[in-house]
């Protein structure tokens, strides 16, 4: 281990510490609020001695000003502003160059409690195993040996060479969140992490502390750029406030600030031509910066790009070009060139390939190129000018181009970022794989490039589980990346990998007692599989040969097994080593028997998915094992015994004792009592002290009077108790004594320990509601928001260390074994880990407690010495496990890599699954067979009683054994049926229903537009088959609409036609293959029936014996897929022929026949070579028959006697039934042959039959395969005529519709018009009523009605010039009123028509004048309406002129449309079309004979030509009919001709007489029409004016009525006020009454026992205090009569007010009976004021 950086390059003399000591610590104090080791505060910064003590102080003065600046700027002006503006008049000062901070008082140190006693290097780093390489960037090269990265609260500097490393740390242990590299190399930043984080610059290459930067973020630093002069530093903080500064970093000044974007921001680069310009980028931006001066300062000016079509991508890196132009990766593998905020153009590969497939992570210029490096593993160089020079050609905005160069740095390669550094002049290439590793590239592209080599390997992301071997300094870990690695942290490097198909979630080391070499664990994976794997020193191993055992560890799967189906959580060794407990999400844990090979026992449900477990200590009696569920359940049980589960159907362990533990929340509870105690702690010493003060005042002799009592305060309510929905998530916890636990908790429940205890009754109970408690709590310091995820004991169990979730390390010392709240106040912390993503994963000690393992979220391992020195650490070795004897022998292990393999339990399920189906099988097999063998045994007697004689002969129904065999079924299934009708009642119902609403509805009368079907299907037939039709090869042909053919139609035919012929020929191929089994079965049949033969033979002469019937055999031809096959016997004489063949041929080399006999050999191939099946066929049937030939029975000769009479008549039966049964069984035989044989000749005749349909298939598909051609080369012309229809006829719909609605509204305006002529004509009908007979001042009251008056108007109206003249009818009127008012002026010259004339009806002249203000209106609306018409009418017109023009478009377009149909099918017809035919189908003959020219000819089928010949038959009937009915239409048109003559004579001959009584009348000739329309409804008028007269008087009696009401109104609010006084005197007299009774029970209460007797007073008062509550209730009485009067709004009110009189000195009240009441009325005699006293007043 090296030393601390800074300390031995630093000097620290006596002078330069009393300076350091004098200066005050703002320059390198910092905001550590919120950290960890901020509780300690740093010390005083110390200066260098290389200048005199005047500069010393010099330089003090100027670091004070320069922060006081700082702070000034900070206050007043947020905003970027140049240091310049703000104070022109003030000389700068500057700090030193040769400033330098202090390391020691800079970097973060542990927390300890005080007065504790704990050292502060309780524990010191040893090594860093891990690497971070999920974040973005972390690798800087500050030269070729140099390596520097982030390590959680570390930057580690890793000498490549020596491969040793040297740390720097944190000043404010919240995390490092950026580092990068001054231009020169001379310098590099690092950017923390924390409450107000600082950038501190250190120097290179002796790590002192150079600069400090303050206030430039509010969090963390996650990006930061030095500008290529390297004199400026740009930094971008994360959230809240992702704030860009640009810093004088020398000077410790900011230069301008401004906040960067609303979201994350990865990347901030100064352009390097163009130190003015910086660029940002992050989550779906990127923006470009300018540093410009304006008239207020300098100021950062911001410009967002905008993605435009391009879809909008988050920006990971970036590149500024010389002249401005930025290249940027896309998340889809493209480049995005940008030019002035626009994307200008996109860049890919060839075809629309991306550049990268993938994000780019990050863009290089070197040396004129263009460098990407991809997070698909390749790294691309591509020609900057091409790239710069780039424009789009098309609209997509692609350009598409190719790299110059690539590599692939390998498979499974995810990059970056990559540094480059110069090695002797060569440039090297380091790289950050983000997939676990660091690799050095070579990138000349030349012929002696190196392939890439990878340095370093890491786990990839978070670290999931550590274990420590229990023997050795060895450690081992897993993580998600599918990795299991083994490292020795003595040696400090990596000894084995072994990676697998999933990712690991679970590691432990197996204990002594399992494995004493220390050489096994165990391995959960995600997918639930564990693995035991083996550790051993390969030196250890036998020599075999292909193997070199050069490792220095190596890893073996001994065995793999999946007990889950989710990721393991957890695993545990019990404690004497014979059961293996895992743990898993999938809510089960499973027990394995730990032998040589783990065997399980099985497994039990728990109520959620398994956080942890633990097996009880040695110290415990009982070995238990306490199983902890995130969802706060905790479980107990005990280890079960192998040995007591028997052969069962599931592994499922169901009668295991189980104690549970439901945790419920008491957090609330306990805060509520703190809150509590803290409130009485208040109020005590409150009083405490005001005794004192009273105290006080008394020794010093003054009266203290006593005070009253003060009303308590208000306080505010304490607060609600609070459970938390979900419950909180159990973390970690562990045994304290048998039956308790500590748990840690996370959520709400966090920042306590809780001590639980399971209780006794609790193996039955229902755990899912249990809500159990704690019964003891420690409170946990600063863990309410970081809760305790780890906990583990060194051996000794003298420390207990804690890993919390921001990463930080916590070691309680324990002085007593059990935990208390005194034990856990005191603690040693130290931030190690990311403190936002690297929460602690796993911690565990060596097995001799000298060394501590913590692994995190953040992919980092750290180890550190436990209060042990360095020195003894260099004598210690870790001792790799030798390996057991015979493994280099073992097959290796069967490994399970498929993630979707049955687990063991299913497994289990599915074997014992299959045991029962095959049980289940089997017996059905066996029911069906035995039913078989009866329905055979059934039909043979059947067919023997067919056989017999018919008086012999049985009925079928003597068959049966119990006709009530079949009523029992007749009656089960009846009742089943009436069951499945019950079942089903409601769904029948529910049909039944909805069936009848669908005939009521459409049981009602059809529509008027209703057409039949049938009938439309009959028009539509009679149009296609009647008529004139054109050929298709016609020039006038028209093709139908459902005719018409294009290529996509023309492909589905196509496809159709082949599945037919797939259909076809399938379906003949399982014809043939069913006959081919047919004929293998009755092969097998003819065998045995010949084998069966043969020994009825054997019992026979020769002479009596047939000759056998040959067996059939299977052709090679008949079996192809036999072809291939042979069994060792064939092999076998095929290798010894070859051997043969080889001898042969050595021994006639030397012969000089040799080449002859060589000829004939190859030319003449034995039958063995050619046709091995067949010989092997043959062979084994030789086989078979000399087995049967040779397995008949010995017959032993022995002496016979003479056979008796007896004996030859049985031997005579015996021959006469063998010769019956040899004549059977050849029959037999011959009778299968020709069976087969005619099925083979019928299936021959269809196969004939399915060529020529498969010929004529092939022809059809060559035919439509040429149309297809064809059709496609008219495809685009097709569509773009068809494209043109369709938009006409889109716009002449809309055009329609458009003029639909004009025509409405035109129909409207005109009926307007109309509805205001006739108003008009009203009116004046009106006036003309309103003059009556005889009325001298009707010409002038004429006059003044028709007299036109000009009126202002809301709207001026003004005619235009080619506005149409108006109506022949209006115009006439105008005339006849003008030449009225011209003769009617003369007369009335002496009347004023603006003032009514002496002896004129005022009335009628008003009413004129009103009839004169309506005409205009009248007139007004109707101009209005006229011009409106007109308006409508020019539109119309002009839409329909648009409309014949669409119109005619659309006619030329599907004229054209149909002339490229008819020259499609011309084209389609010029297409030779073969048409298969047979002699007799051909009935075109010439002289008598087929012509050898068939293009004149036509084909048709048999159906239409038939149809052709009816159709004749028809037209001529048809033409008959037509004949007879235009005959009888000719007749008729003759008559209604004549009919018509004789009319218009008629009329004439009316007219004539019509106009003679015209003139006879008139005088002249009159359009009695117009007359009509013109003349007067006397009657009509007269109404008109009796309703506007009983209008009149209608409307003064309701004037009358409303001045009626208005007075009541008055009267009654009157009333009702009066009633509103009388009820608040009510309302007082009450509380009087009530008064009194109080005072009257309190006097008669406080009377003694002498004043108890009766008084003549009281008496009295008594009488006179009745007399007023009657007085009271009498009055009540009254003003409630009254309220009830009014309140009702009646007239009769003033006759019932009136009721009330005086009698004899009292009121009486007599109000009138109501309708609604039955009740008789009454009176209520009141007292008047002066009867009730003369010294009281009644209200």
């Amino acid at each position: 281990m090296e030393a601390a950086p800074g300390k031995e390059d630093v000097p620290s003399s006596p002078g330069e510490q009393e300076g350091a000591d004098e200066k005050p610590a703002e320059g390198a104090q910092a905001d550590h609020s919120g950290v960890q080791e901020s509780k300690t505060s740093l010390p005083k910064e110390s200066l260098i001695a290389e200048e005199e003590e005047e500069e010393l102080e010099q330089v003090e003065s100027d670091v004070d000003q320069i922060h006081a600046e700082e702070d000034v700027e900070e206050q007043h002006d947020p905003e970027v502003r140049s240091e310049p503006e703000k104070r022109p008049e003030k000389v700068e000062k500057k700090i030193s160059e040769t400033f330098y901070y202090k390391y020691e008082d800079l970097y973060s140190r542990p927390f300890v409690t005080e007065d504790s006693g704990i050292p502060i290097n309780l524990l010191t780093l040893e090594h860093s195993f891990g690497y971070d390489c999920m974040r973005t960037v972390n690798l800087l090269m500050m030269d070729s040996q140099t390596l520097l990265y982030i390590a959680g609260n570390h930057v580690v500097l890793l000498d490549l060479k020596t491969k040793s490393q040297s740390y720097l740390r944190s000043s404010s242990g919240g995390g490092i969140g950026v580092i990068t590299a001054h231009p020169t190399k001379q310098y590099f930043a690092v950017g923390e992490k924390g409450k107000k984080p600082n950038l501190i610059i250190y120097e290179y290459p002796s790590l002192r502390p150079y600069r400090i930067l303050r206030g430039g973020t509010e969090e963390a630093y996650v990006s930061a750029d030095f500008n290529h002069s390297g004199t400026l530093l740009a930094s971008v903080g994360s959230n809240p406030d992702y704030m860009l500064t640009i810093w004088d970093w020398k000077q410790e000044k900011i230069v301008l600030r401004s906040k960067a974007f609303s979201q994350d921001v990865y990347k901030v680069t100064f352009s390097p031509d163009n130190e003015e310009q910086l660029t940002t980028s992050g989550t779906g931006h990127i923006k470009f910066w300018k540093m410009a001066l304006t008239f207020t300062g300098l100021k950062l000016q911001g410009a967002l790009g905008r993605f435009g079509k391009t879809a909008v991508t988050d920006v990971i890196g970036y590149v500024e070009l010389p002249d401005g132009k930025v290249i940027s990766g896309a998340e889809w593998g493209n480049l995005l060139l940008w030019e002035g905020g626009l994307i200008k153009v996109e860049l890919c590969r060839a075809g629309h390939k991306p550049c990268h497939s993938g994000p780019v992570s990050q863009l290089i210029l070197d040396e004129g190129e263009l460098v990407t490096v991809g997070k698909d593993g390749f790294v691309r160089v591509w020609d900057i000018e091409t790239v710069d020079a780039a424009d789009t050609v098309d609209e997509t905005g692609l350009l598409e181009m190719e790299p110059m160069n690539e590599l692939l740095v390998g498979k499974n390669v995810s990059l970056s970022f990559m540094a480059k550094v110069h090695d002797h002049g060569q440039p090297i290439w380091y790289a950050q794989d983000a997939n676990g590793a660091l690799w050095k590239l070579d990138l000349t592209f030349s012929n002696i490039t190196r392939d890439p080599e990878c340095l370093y390997t890491f786990h990839s992301g978070k670290i999931e589980a550590v274990s420590v071997s229990p023997v050795t300094y060895l450690m081992a870990t897993t993580a998600l990346d599918r990795s299991v690695r083994i490292y020795d942290f003595i040696s400090k490097s990596q000894l084995s990998e072994i990676k697998f198909k999933q990712g690991g979630t679970a590691l432990t080391w197996a204990p002594r007692v399992v494995n004493p070499k220390g050489g096994l664990i165990a391995v959960g994976f995600e997918d639930g599989v564990v693995r035991i794997i083996e550790v051993y020193d390969p030196k250890g191993l036998a020599i075999v040969a292909g193997r070199t055992n050069t490792g220095k560890a190596e890893m073996n799967l001994k065995q793999a097994f999946k007990p889950h189906t989710t990721a393991v959580t957890a695993l545990a060794y019990e404690r004497n080593g014979d059961v293996l407990a895992t743990g898993s999400k999938d809510k089960t844990v499973f027990f394995f028997a730990v032998e040589d090979k783990y065997e399980p026992i099985g497994f039990i449900c728990v109520p959620g998915p398994v956080q942890a477990l633990q097996w009880s200590p040695p110290s415990h009696v009982k070995s238990t094992l306490l199983v902890l569920c995130e969802n706060g359940f905790v479980l107990q049980v005990p280890a079960p015994h192998p040995e007591e589960e028997g052969p069962m159907s599931t592994y499922q362990i169901k009668n295991l004792p189980t104690q549970y533990f439901h945790f419920y929340s008491i957090k609330s509870r306990i805060k509520l009592e703190e809150e509590i105690a803290r409130r009485e702690k208040k109020k005590q010493e409150k009083e405490k002290a005001k005794l004192e003060w009273i105290k006080q005042q008394q020794e010093m002799g003054k009266q203290v009077e006593e005070e009253p009592e003060e009303e308590p305060e208000e306080e505010e309510p304490l607060p609600p108790l609070y459970i938390p929905e979900e419950p909180s998530p159990i973390l970690c916890g562990f045994y304290s004594t048998p039956g308790k636990f500590w748990l840690s908790l996370g959520g709400y429940d966090s920042g306590f320990l809780y001590h639980c205890v399971f209780s006794s009754d609790e193996y039955h109970d229902n755990f899912e509601n249990r809500q159990d408690e704690p019964f003891e709590v420690i409170h946990m310091e600063d863990t309410d928001d970081n809760p305790i995820h780890q906990i583990s004991f060194c051996t000794s169990k003298l420390l207990m260390f804690c890993g919390m979730q921001n990463g930080a390390l916590r070691v309680y010392p324990l002085r007593e074994k059990d935990l208390s709240a005194n034990t856990l106040k005191e603690y040693w912390s130290f931030s190690v880990h990311d403190n936002d993503y690297g929460q602690i994963q796993g911690i565990c000690s060596s097995y001799d407690d000298r060394f501590l393992i913590t692994c995190g979220g953040d992919g980092n391992i750290f180890a550190f010495n436990i209060l042990s020195p360095e020195d003894v650490h260099k004598e210690l070795k870790a001792k790799i496990p030798s390996p057991r004897s015979g493994l280099e022998k073992e097959k290796a292990a069967e490994d399970i890599e498929d993630p979707n393999a049955y687990s063991i339990e299913k497994a289990k399920q599915k074997k014992e699954y299959e045991q029962i189906m095959k049980k289940a099988e089997d017996k059905k097999s066996k029911k069906r067979e035995e039913l078989s063998a009866l329905r055979h045994e059934f039909l043979s007697l059947l067919q023997k009683n067919q056989e017999l004689p018919k008086h012999m002969q049985l009925h079928r129904e003597q068959y049966e054994m119990d006709h009530r065999i079949f009523e029992e079924l007749d009656r089960q299934i009846a009742q089943r049926i009436q069951l499945m009708q019950k079942e089903m009642a409601w769904e029948q119902e529910k049909h039944l229903t909805g069936l009848q609403k669908l005939q009521n509805r459409y049981k009602n009368k059809p529509t008027d537009d209703y057409e039949n079907p049938k009938d439309a299907q009959d028009i539509e037939e009679a149009q296609e088959n009647m008529g004139d039709y054109k050929l298709k090869t016609a020039a006038d042909y028209r093709v139908p609409e459902h005719k018409r053919m294009n290529a996509e139609k023309k492909m589905m035919q196509l496809a159709s036609l082949e599945v037919l012929i797939h259909e076809k020929k399938a379906n003949m191929n399982k014809q043939i293959m069913s006959l081919r089994d047919l004929k293998v079965s009755i092969i097998d049949e003819i065998k045995c029936l010949v084998q069966e033969l043969k020994s009825i033979q054997a019992a026979l002469d020769l002479s009596e014996q047939l000759p056998l019937p040959p067996i059939p055999q299977l052709h090679p031809d008949e079996v192809p897929e036999k072809k291939f096959q042979f069994d060792s016997d064939i092999l076998l004489k095929f290798k010894h022929e070859q051997e043969a063949k080889a001898k042969l041929q050595e021994q006639l080399e030397g012969s000089p026949s040799f080449g002859v006999f060589r000829e004939r050999f190859l030319h003449g191939p034995s039958l063995r070579e050619t046709e091995p099946v067949t010989r092997a066929a043959s062979v084994r049937s030789m086989k078979i028959v000399s087995s049967v030939v040779t397995e008949q029975p010995k017959v032993f000769e022995i002496e016979k006697a003479e056979p008796t009479e007896t004996e030859l008549e049985i031997l005579k039966r015996e021959k006469i039934r063998n010769i019956y049964l040899q004549e059977t069984l050849i029959k037999r035989i011959n009778a299968l042959v020709i069976n087969f044989d005619a099925e083979l000749r019928f299936l021959r005749h269809m196969k004939l039959k399915l060529d020529v349909q498969m010929k004529c298939a092939d022809l059809c598909h060559i035919t439509w395969f040429e149309e297809l051609l064809l059709l496609k080369n008219f495809e685009k012309h097709e569509d773009l005529l068809q494209g043109r229809v369709n938009t006409l006829l889109s716009e002449q719909k809309a055009m329609q519709q458009k003029l639909n609605s004009y025509l409405a509204q035109m129909k409207d305006r005109k009926y307007e018009i109309a509805k205001l002529q006739d108003c008009e004509e009203s009116l004046y009908a009106t006036f003309q009523a309103s003059l009556g007979e005889n009325n001298k001042f009707a010409r002038f009251l004429t006059k003044v009605l028709k007299k036109k008056i000009k009126r202002t108007k809301k709207k001026e109206v003004k005619r235009e010039a080619d506005k149409e003249d108006e109506s022949e009818e209006e115009s006439d009127e105008e005339s006849s009123l003008e030449s009225d008012e011209e003769d009617s002026g003369s007369e009335d010259e002496v009347f004023d028509d603006s003032v009514c004339p002496k002896s004129c009806d005022e009335a009628l002249f008003q009413n004129t004048v009103q009839l004169r203000e309506k005409r205009l209106d009248i007139e007004d609306a109707l101009t209005e309406q006229k011009k409106v018409a007109d308006n409508l009418r020019k539109e119309y017109d002009a839409l329909a002129k648009k409309a014949k023009a669409v119109e005619a478009s659309l006619d030329t377009a599907e004229g054209e449309l149909e002339a490229f149909q008819r020259e499609k099918q011309q084209r389609l017809n010029e297409l030779h079309v073969v048409v298969p035919l047979k002699l007799h189908q051909v009935e075109y003959l010439v002289n008598g004979g087929i012509p050898s020219d068939f293009s004149q000819a036509l084909v048709f089928t048999n159906q239409s030509l038939e149809y052709l010949q009816k159709r004749i038959v028809d037209l001529q009937n048809e033409n008959i009919m037509q004949r007879e009915i235009f005959k009888k239409a000719r007749q008729q048109h003759k008559q209604l001709v004549q009919d018509k003559k004789e009319m218009e004579t008629k009329i004439q001959r009316l007219e004539e007489k019509c106009n003679q009584l015209m003139m006879t009348k008139f005088g002249r000739l009159v359009d009695l029409e117009a007359l009509q329309a013109h003349s007067v409804n006397t009657r009509l008028e007269e109404l008109k004016v009796q309703m506007m007269e009983k209008e009149y008087v209608h409307s003064q009696e309701l004037k009358e009525w409303e001045e009626k009401i208005l007075d009541l109104q008055q009267q009654l609010m009157m009333l009702t006020k009066e009633n509103t006084s009388k009820l608040q005197q009510l309302n007082q007299f009450c509380l009087e009454k009530q008064q009194l009774e109080t005072k009257l029970d309190s006097l008669k209460n406080d009377l003694g026992a002498e004043f108890q007797g009766p008084r003549s007073t009281d008496t009295m008062e008594k009488d006179r205090l009745q007399s007023v509550f009657n007085c009271m209730a009498y009055e009540t009485a009254l003003l409630e009569e009254e309220i009830t009067l009014l309140s009702r709004k009646d007239v009769r009110l003033r006759e019932e007010l009136a009721l009330l009189s005086r009698k004899n000195g009292y009121l009486f009240l007599q109000p009138s009976p109501s309708q609604d009441s039955e009740t008789p009325t009454e009176t209520f005699p009141i007292s008047t004021p002066e009867r009730i006293s003369s010294g009281q007043s009644a209200p």
